[in-house]
């Protein structure tokens, strides 16, 4: 079954729902610039209680190993998710420093952008596969910009490592894209929001049971 991550969680009720749901994975993004960012109080309170089989994930962006180091002193993560600009080296660092699981974000606009991923496989524990902003895109964001990519770019590849698709999902286009792709996992985040950072209930649930249901 394909597993379902809710990314940019940032209410008790988007938790609930998205257990209820059945999501693998809930996302909580350290950023400040997105509008679903929280702060590592907020993080603390909304991933208690969340049961064993889900993985709490914090979204990073190019964060330095003070702050990184404080928030992780507050918020207990079965993941760490980076979408910045990290290198390989930077990626080893992280995983050894914190001794939680990394996924290491790839942003994907052509071919040459997949084949980044070979660089990582020995060092992330996962690869996350994220639609590359245009560069005319106002305002873009590392993630979360409803932004698709051509999914043919990894059909039939294989790497040593578990991987996730994300960039612009939606209920309307998640079957396809997994079947497209031949993802393992998706993400999700403004496709299951009413405006940006306002989750859903109702896009939750559907996005949800159409994964589920495959």
């Amino acid at each position: 079954m394909t597993q379902a991550k809710i990314c940019g969680i940032n209410s008790r009720d988007a938790v609930r729902e998205s257990i209820d749901g059945g999501a693998d994975f809930v996302g909580l993004v350290f950023y400040p610039r997105s509008p679903r960012a929280v702060t590592a109080i907020e993080a603390a309170q909304l991933v208690h209680g969340i049961p064993d089989h889900v993985s709490k994930v914090g979204l990073f962006v190019d964060l330095g190993d003070d702050m990184m180091t404080a928030i992780l002193s507050q918020v207990s993560l079965d993941l760490l998710q980076l979408h910045g600009a990290e290198t390989p080296a930077r990626v080893k660092e992280i995983r050894q420093l914190t001794n939680i699981p990394v996924m290491k974000a790839i942003r994907v606009a052509t071919e040459s952008d997949i084949t980044e991923a070979n660089s990582y496989v020995d060092v992330a524990d996962r690869i996350l596969f994220d639609a590359k902003a245009p560069p005319d895109m106002k305002g873009a964001l590392p993630g979360g910009n409803a932004v698709t990519f051509d999914w043919n770019l990894l059909a039939g590849r294989k790497w040593p490592c578990p991987w996730m698709l994300s960039g612009g999902l939606h209920a309307g286009n998640v079957a396809a894209a997994i079947a497209t792709s031949g993802t393992p996992s998706v993400d999700v985040s403004s496709g299951v929001e009413s405006s940006p950072g306002i989750k859903d209930s109702a896009r939750i649930c559907e996005f949800l049971t159409i994964v589920k249901g495959l």
